[in-house]
């Protein structure tokens, strides 16, 4: 099989082109740039200028800005123009979709244009026509005539591109041949390529977006494997997850998708999506690029292994023995670390889903509810609620008279000599980065209680405990295996990005039965994401609880609550997103399972928000376009009222139910 990456073992740069925007190098080893895009009115400039400002001053090196039409893309000039009057020399992109015209004035402006191979072109209309090669071919023939004076000018000005895919947004012609698929994005990209190498027009960039991060990370596998076959060579990669969402949602989905790809020494420059302002998005890509910062620094070799078993280019979930709560034909479950509790009493468990009601002496569940609770050598002196089931330390497990709700932890090698088990679960905790690791899981090969708690005390933690698993494939030990990932990080946000990128990648392999991750409360000194207080320290394992359900619901993994496909706002949007994509949440947060995109404009609308179930659009000045799928439904909503129109479509097709309470146990 071939790599798609320089290894699974040691992390190591992906070698790409070089490519000059500007002032500015990015690709061929230089440092991963960080970049986002303003959401002001192009027309208006004075407020992109100052946006921009902002955002470079954060810290952007690279800023976008929406050129929908002729108009947008002329005004750029103002726009450059007074920010280097001003001092600032940062690049400019011109953001382009369904207009050559605009592109073809912006590419003369600007240091770098980005296009859409789905719709610069093509014309989206979501019809499945079969096409013969030959129309195929003529196709092709006109995507190189239409899209050629492009490249011309940007050769001839020295101009950048971004031949940027959406999952969402690719051409009829693609899905006739390809379907939805990451191959499609990726064919829909070398579409272009191939033109514009055919006029040695090499100052090009890539990228394979999509809202759902396993879709993304496939596709961007799949297209370094193209290149590298087709052409000898990998063009610079932008990485992103386009939609994320907000708050902590955006930032965990953004972590994962971005995270994985950076973990294999992939990408040159990154954007994060986030429904809020542009400047918020700069600290979240530099807390990712600064994990990356000091990997090239020699420690100690992984071994590597003989091959790989799995398809890192589809998803498989790794086979493991079924026990009981835990396996392959279960969901992963969620541990709730309790370590550092002085105490544990009945109100501590409302942070990770249990809340007790004295009147009725009953439990109330959430979806979101822990599936085990590590105590470590503490007791429980009350009744726990029947689903949930407790983890504590050896010792402690030994002398509980009812053991029932209890199951043992063993530290690796003392798990054999001990004399007494559980005969229904044990979990026995081991460090992937020992040479003793994989022994010592082969020896427990048959024990068909086992569930190893599998973490890595090596620098490169995902790519030990990625080796340790692939072992385990390669051997045959099916132990369900609990991905432990502990932080020691003083910012949420470092944390939130951590867990994400550490557990989330893993989980996207298919590895992984369970999710549990550790921190310490008392470390933590900046609770703040994006100028926003998080959690006080005392609701720590609530923010371990929500991490986990949020880092398994971004990886499809386990679905516990409403999915939000929500685009970063741009100067195309015709409504307040932040402030309605709220409202929809705080209306639609109880419907499980259920994907709703928030789309600011026609642009992205119908396109990006992809395999969502329903569809929120702005289709003009406060007018709103209501999807169900990729069909609309009703057209020209008054906005005022357009939420609650929605809520009717959910109504009419079944998504609504109404809130309750949650379960008693």
């Amino acid at each position: 099989m071939q790599l798609y990456c320089q290894s699974l073992t040691r992390w190591s740069r992906l070698p790409t082109l070089e490519v000059k925007i500007g002032d500015l190098l990015l690709g061929n080893f230089h440092p991963i740039r960080v970049q986002t895009m303003t959401t002001t009115d192009t027309m208006d400039t004075l407020a992109t200028v100052e946006q921009s400002i902002r955002c470079i001053e954060a810290g952007a090196e690279l800023v976008r800005i929406t050129a929908p039409s002729k108009k947008e893309a002329e005004n750029l000039l103002n726009i450059k123009n007074e920010l280097r009057r001003r001092g600032y020399t940062t690049p400019l992109v011109a953001d382009i979709h369904f207009t050559p015209n605009a592109a073809e004035i912006a590419a003369r402006i600007v240091e770098k244009v980005r296009i859409n191979p789905g719709n610069y072109i093509d014309k989206k209309k979501f019809e499945l026509i079969e096409y013969t090669d030959a129309e195929y071919d003529e196709e092709i023939d006109r995507i190189r005539q239409r899209f050629t004076p492009l490249v011309k000018i940007c050769k001839e000005y020295g101009t950048a591109m971004r031949i940027g895919t959406n999952h969402g947004s690719l051409s009829d012609r693609i899905m006739s041949r390809y379907g939805d698929t990451p191959m499609g994005m990726v064919e829909s990209a070398m579409e272009f390529l191939r033109v514009a190498r055919h006029e040695s027009y090499h100052n090009i960039i890539l990228s394979m977006k999509s809202s759902n991060p396993l879709v993304m990370v496939q596709a961007y596998r799949l297209l370094i494997n193209k290149m590298q076959e087709e052409f000898g060579v990998c063009y610079p990669l932008h990485l992103g997850v386009t939609e994320a969402g907000d708050g902590e949602d955006g930032r965990i989905k953004s972590a994962i998708g971005i995270g994985t790809l950076l973990e294999d020494g992939i990408g040159d420059t990154i954007r994060v999506s986030l429904t809020e302002d542009p400047e918020f998005e700069i600290p979240v890509c530099n807390d990712l690029v600064k994990r990356y910062q000091h990997r090239s620094q020699p420690v100690a070799a992984i071994p590597p292994v003989e091959k790989i078993p799995y398809s890192p280019f589809e998803y498989r979930r790794r086979w493991s023995r079924i026990l009981p709560r835990i396996g392959s034909s279960h969901v992963p479950v969620v541990v709730a670390d309790f370590t550092n509790a002085a105490a544990i009493t009945r109100e501590d468990l409302t942070a990770i889903g249990y809340t007790y009601d004295a009147v009725s002496d009953k439990w109330k569940i959430s979806d979101a509810a822990a599936d085990f609770l590590y105590t470590g050598d503490k007791t429980i002196d009350f009744d726990l609620p029947g689903t949930l089931q407790v983890i504590c330390d050896y010792g402690v497990w030994l002398e509980q008279d009812d053991q029932s709700h209890y199951y043992p932890l063993f530290e690796g090698a003392a798990y054999d000599p001990a004399g007494d088990r559980s005969g229904i679960l044990n979990f026995v905790a081991v460090d992937a980065a020992t040479e003793e690791a994989i022994a010592l899981a082969e020896s427990l090969r048959d024990d068909a209680t086992v569930v190893l708690c599998c973490r890595s005390s090596h620098p490169e933690e995902l790519l030990s405990i990625r080796r340790f698993i692939m072992e385990l494939m390669i051997r045959d030990v099916r132990c369900p295996v609990i991905l432990t990932v502990e932080s020691h990080h003083t910012s949420i946000d470092e944390q939130l990005i951590q867990f994400s990128a550490e557990a989330g990648a893993l989980l996207l392999e298919g590895m992984g039965d369970g999710i549990w991750l550790i921190n310490d409360a008392e470390k933590i000194v900046n609770l703040r994401i994006s100028g926003r207080t998080y959690l006080p320290v005392r609701n720590n394992h609530q923010f371990l609880n929500n991490t986990s359900f949020s880092i398994l619901q971004a990886t499809r993994t386990r679905i516990s609550k409403t999915e939000y496909i929500s685009c970063p706002s741009c100067g195309r949007t015709l409504f307040d997103l932040q402030e309605t994509t709220a409202r929809i949440r705080s209306m639609t947060h109880h419907l499980k399972g259920v994907k709703i995109a928030i789309m600011g404009c026609i642009v992205n609308g119908p396109g990006e928000m992809a395999d969502a179930d329903f569809g929120y659009v702005g289709s003009g000045p406060g007018k709103i376009t209501l999807y169900k799928g990729k069909e609309i439904v009703k057209r020209g909503v008054d906005s005022a009222i357009a939420v609650e129109e929605l809520i009717g479509l959910l109504k009419e097709h079944g998504a609504w139910v109404e809130p309750v309470e949650p379960v008693i146990s």
